[in-house]
């Protein structure tokens, strides 16, 4: 099964790594965080704006493999700071009010001055 190497200038890219890759009808997400692609900055300082933008982050390399979030099967949330779990659950059930994917979290073993999270996914196709 070949796969496809998913791309967008809407979320933040790096050459160690594919934001995204599509094998079959199944879209993996790589660790996404809360830079402001527009910026290339992170989005905020709190827990909840680094979520958002990360969240937003994948969606966009999302709609570029032709998925949205109604096909992610799971999710993996890394904290910097296990304390921010709660604030990070607030803006995380925005985004997937019902029927929610299966997730796990963690606390991420890099430390990066200013990120708080980092989140990647796995959807599936139809």
């Amino acid at each position: 099964m070949p796969r496809q190497i998913i791309t967008t200038p809407h979320a933040p890219s790096s050459p160690l790594f594919s934001q995204g890759v599509k094998a079959g009808s199944q879209v993996f997400i790589s660790g996404t965080t809360g830079i402001d692609p527009s910026t290339g900055r992170m989005a905020g300082d709190s827990i909840q704006a680094q979520t958002r933008q990360a969240l937003a982050n994948c969606e966009a390399i999302l709609r570029e493999a032709g998925a949205t979030l109604d096909d992610v099967v799971e999710v993996g949330m890394l904290l910097t700071d296990p304390a921010d779990f709660a604030g990070m659950n607030d803006e995380y059930a925005q985004w997937f009010p019902s029927d929610p994917p299966t997730r796990y979290a963690a606390k991420l073993g890099a430390e990066i001055p200013g990120l708080l999270v980092s989140i990647r996914m796995t959807a599936c196709l139809a």
